[in-house]
């Protein structure tokens, strides 16, 4: 993953994102997505600018099935905010940078 992206699996998920005392931004995504892949660059912008406030990462639904089954996830992208282990806001497919900043800015 660039630059200040995390990659969120399996064996990490619980660790780096439920139990992180910072808020979390999940993009749940696949390599064969088109919206997806489009969002990617906004995902990278928003790590960099929130790097020390708010971790940001990224899930491969095809790699990590079981972790978006477990939030429900039927399309993607979607991003879900994550802070004190729970599933605070989400947005479903290719949104705009500031609904995503938006999402974080509310629970600084």
């Amino acid at each position: 993953m660039a630059g200040n992206i995390l990659e969120f699996t399996e064996a990490n998920f619980a660790s780096q994102v439920l139990e992180s005392s910072q808020p979390v931004l999940v993009d749940f995504w696949a390599p064969w997505c088109g919206p997806c892949k489009m969002l990617g660059p906004t995902i990278e912008e928003i790590a960099n600018e929130y790097a020390g406030k708010a971790l940001v990462g990224k899930v491969n639904t095809d790699e990590a099935g079981s972790i978006a089954s477990q939030y429900g996830i039927q399309g993607i992208p979607t991003v879900i905010l994550f802070k004190g282990g729970q599933a605070v806001d989400r947005q479903v497919g290719l949104v705009k940078k500031d609904k995503l900043t938006g999402m974080i800015d509310k629970t600084l």
